[in-house]
This record gives structure tokens, C-alpha cells and sequence, in this order.
């Protein structure tokens, strides 16, 4: 398998990312309610027993370059938060599975801080819909996170595949 580099692999993780967003809000999202309509704004993203959000270590390093590019108190709360989700939540690198846990990129008042970034894609396909009818099929993240899949072993052969999001964002630190 021939290896590419990181630079190469965030750029095309970005157009996977862009690509997803784009189809998701062209035929899904007009089925759900917005976010800036939400009575409790963060709530899924806070929900310690809804989030089990996994990324790949190159997901990871587009997040953290994200970060840091913010001003340094807001990535210090954001990294406080990474730390107390892994102990909180008693994550680890053995990938939990199905664990849960409060996402630490949501910041109260601003939203997620890797909106239009680095967003997971479980993050991009997920939204507030009242029919489950309405959903985007299952069958599109599965795409999507395999094509991010094949980026991460294409610049790491040897990385796990996925870890809970705070451990992967930790673990590249």
C-alpha cells in the first residue's frame, strides 16, 4: 500500500468532509429542525448518555490542528475538558465501543468549535429529526467513514482505526 502524507490526507479528509456536508444538507437537513431553532442549543452534543462518537487518528490531527489556530484560553478549556471526558467517562485506547460521553468540542454560547473544520462525520450526519423515516440512511456514514478510513491507514498503516473522540484527540497530542 503506498503511503501518503498527512498534508495530502487532511486535504482530501476535508473534501470527504465537504462532500458529506453537501449531500446530507441538499437532501436531508430540509427534513429536520434547525439548530438555531433548538429550545436547549448543545443538548445532543452535551448528552453524556447519547454521544459515542469515534474518529481515526488522522480525524484527530484535523482537529487538533483546528484547534490550534483558536485563541489559547478556549483551547485550554477545550483540552481540560478532553482530559475530564477520559477520566469521566473511564475511556481508554482499547476503543469503548458504545461508551458515552459528553462531547468537549461543544462550547456553550458558541456551538461546535469544529463546525466547518473538522466535524466528525457521525457529527455532520446527525441532526434533529422528528421521523425516523426522514433520517439520512446509515448506509451514507458507513460510506463516508470508510473513505476516512482508507485516508488514515493510507498516511498511518499501522494506527488503529478508531478510538472515542477524546482519546484520539489526547493521543495525538
Amino acid at each position: 500500500m503506498k503511503k501518503i502524507s498527512e498534508t495530502k490526507a487532511l486535504e482530501a479528509l476535508q473534501r470527504v468532509k465537504k462532500d458529506n456536508a453537501r449531500e446530507i444538507g441538499e437532501t436531508y437537513e430540509s427534513r429536520a429542525k434547525p439548530c438555531s431553532a433548538c429550545s436547549t442549543p448543545g443538548a445532543c452534543c452535551l448528552d453524556a448518555h447519547f454521544v459515542n462518537v469515534e474518529i481515526t487518528r488522522l480525524e484527530a490531527v484535523a482537529i487538533r490542528k483546528a484547534l490550534s489556530e483558536m485563541d489559547p484560553e478556549l483551547r485550554n478549556r477545550v483540552y481540560n475538558r478532553v482530559g475530564e471526558a477520559i477520566v469521566n467517562f473511564r475511556l481508554d485506547r482499547s476503543g469503548n465501543s458504545g461508551r458515552t460521553f459528553a462531547c468537549p468540542l461543544y462550547e456553550k454560547g458558541i456551538g461546535c468549535l469544529v463546525h466547518s473544520t473538522a466535524k466528525p462525520i457521525p457529527c455532520i450526519q446527525h441532526a434533529c429529526y422528528e421521523r425516523r423515516e426522514d433520517l439520512p440512511p446509515d448506509s451514507l456514514q458507513y460510506d463516508r467513514e470508510a473513505e476516512v478510513e482508507r485516508l488514515n491507514r493510507l498516511t498511518y498503516s499501522d494506527a488503529p482505526a478508531w478510538l472515542p473522540l477524546p482519546v484520539a484527540i489526547m493521543r495525538t497530542r
